[in-house]
């Protein structure tokens, strides 16, 4: 179907009459579409820069710096070495014990210490002392000194008047002076060696030597005085003892030997089997048995403080002891 020249023209004035009404200025379009984007309209705003600003870092705990000395006795020298430095908060811990917050050793200490109060114990050996430490949060913080009050001892020991005894063959027990309701004294150290330096605090203490292992014992109360060592030397009165048997005078020693010792009470206080036995004895009269194979000797002997010697068993001197079978 063909369209009229008139339609045309017609049809052709109606879409430029559109035209004029729709049209928008490009630049009008775009500007409308942004004010949809409320968040870009008018100045943007920026954060203030404390709001990028880390957290105030936490001070530091305040301490003070605390010196602590010892002397062994009022207005003595300051001591240089040994010491051994603890620092006790007073509040209890969970096991009831007070905690340790600080601790030295050596001579002098130098402790940062928080404001606040605590307990001080400065020890020299068995010696020690303890005070309460008072460590303000302003001012000069005092210089504490604390007097130990101590001393101390040497011990050795010496069989009958002279008689040097061996270091390795004697030990020392040491208690304090004054018995304890139960009628025993406490002990304060045990097993201690000879020409080994005793720290305590001056006083006076109960010593305890044993020579040997057997029955050889010496006692003695002795003083101890601050900033001065004693040099303490018991007196045992014992000997060494070698017990042989053999088949005549001078002969070796029988091996496989059971030996007893009996003292003139009949109490047993040394058994061993061995060829020749070696013990110390307290003074006093002994019988040594000795049991080979199916036969038992025996021998009457007297011990005398400080003279060590041999005891021979005469094989041939057989004869059956009351109260020991020789099976």
């Amino acid at each position: 179907m063909k369209s009229s020249p008139l339609a045309v023209a017609r049809l052709a004035t109606l879409l430029l009459s559109l035209g004029a009404t729709c049209a928008v200025p490009a630049g009008a379009r775009a500007e409308d579409a942004f004010k949809t984007f409320k968040q870009l309209d008018g100045t943007v705003k920026m954060p203030k820069l404390n709001a990028f600003a880390g957290a105030p870092a936490p001070k530091a705990p305040v301490v003070r710096d605390v010196t602590l000395q010892a002397t062994l006795t009022q207005g003595g020298p300051i001591m240089q070495t040994g010491l051994n430095w603890r620092v006790f908060s007073p509040i209890p811990g969970s096991d009831g014990k007070l905690p340790v917050v600080a601790s030295a050793e050596g001579g002098s200490a130098n402790l940062l210490l928080p404001p606040g109060d605590y307990f001080v114990n400065v020890a020299f050996g068995r010696a020690g002392v303890t005070k309460r430490l008072q460590v303000p949060a302003n001012g000069d913080v005092v210089k504490q000194t604390l007097v130990l009050d101590a001393g101390g001892f040497v011990l050795n020991a010496v069989a009958g008047s002279d008689q040097r005894i061996p270091a390795d063959k004697l030990k020392f027990s040491i208690y304090t002076a004054e018995a304890r309701e139960d009628g025993e004294r406490g002990l304060i150290m045990s097993d201690v060696k000879a020409n080994t330096i005793v720290r305590l605090n001056a006083g006076t203490y109960h010593v305890v030597s044993e020579y040997g292992t057997v029955n050889s014992v010496a006692r003695a109360d002795i003083q101890v005085e601050a900033g001065k060592l004693t040099e303490a030397t018991l007196q045992h009165r014992a000997a060494q003892i070698t017990l042989k048997l053999v088949s005549q005078p001078g002969g070796e020693a029988v091996a496989d030997t059971a030996w007893s010792v009996l003292t003139s009470g009949g109490d047993v206080v040394s058994e061993s089997v061995r060829a020749f036995t070696t013990m110390v004895l307290a003074e006093g009269e002994y019988t040594a048995i000795a049991r080979n194979k199916d036969k038992i000797y025996q021998r009457d002997f007297t011990v005398a403080p400080g003279r060590n010697k041999d005891v021979e068993v005469l094989m041939k001197e057989a004869q059956q002891v009351s109260g020991i079978d020789a099976d």
